[in-house]
């Protein structure tokens, strides 16, 4: 009787032989390369294209007074009232001005905006890395339906892997509980194929960029 070998077998049995076969590693330095092909821009430029890229809205502040007058002008445009800012670091900067907010939770289903600082802002994709680590929490940068993050320009990275170790030279082996990148405002097309802005989480996501 002939036996007959199909091309499934065929190709199951040089799977087979490949790994018995030992052979050295083609890439042992594959980790320490860089994911994206080199760029001469600057970082900052790089994370704000890609950012407006994917519906985010970028600006760039020199300093503390530039970014109350640049937030005062759009909360004006937008006539936002109920801004929610649990981080000390930010209520500090806000309180400093006068700016108003408020700190606590109360009438939080109401919320129109939230404030939230990030671990890092990753320039080739146009990223926000987020974390529970912060006085925000988990809540603050989902369910508000406009997200506004204040950024450092000693914060933006390159890669992913970049944002990794500045978290673990930040924290070391205690990591935060929630590690969260975000690219843009949240959205779906998961009915009828309709683009919908804003079903999961915020419908629109800030950046203001402050020069460190």
């Amino acid at each position: 009787m002939r036996d007959i070998t199909t091309s499934k077998e065929k190709l199951l049995k040089k799977i087979r032989k490949a790994l018995l076969e030992k052979r050295d590693n083609p890439y042992p330095n594959l980790e320490d390369l860089p994911h994206y092909p080199p760029s001469d821009d600057l970082a900052e430029v790089q994370f704000a294209e890609e950012f407006t890229a994917a519906s985010g809205q970028f600006i760039f502040c020199e300093d503390e007074v530039q970014f109350i007058e640049s937030l005062l002008n759009l909360a004006e445009e937008r006539k936002w009232r109920k801004i929610y800012c649990w981080e000390p670091a930010l209520q500090d900067i806000l309180a400093k001005y006068d700016y108003p907010f408020f700190e606590t939770d109360k009438d939080f289903e109401q919320a129109e905006v939230g404030f939230t600082l990030c671990e890092a802002l990753i320039a080739r994709n146009g990223s926000i890395m987020l974390s529970s680590a912060g006085g925000a929490g988990r809540r603050l940068s989902i369910y508000p339906p406009i997200h506004i993050v204040v950024a450092y320009t000693s914060q933006i990275v390159i890669d992913l892997k970049d944002a990794f170790k500045l978290l673990k030279s930040k924290y070391g082996s205690q990591l935060p509980s929630m590690l969260t990148i975000v690219t843009g405002p949240s959205r779906t097309a998961d009915i009828e194929k309709t683009l919908v802005m804003g079903a999961h989480g915020p419908k629109e996501l800030f950046v203001f960029l402050l020069e460190s």
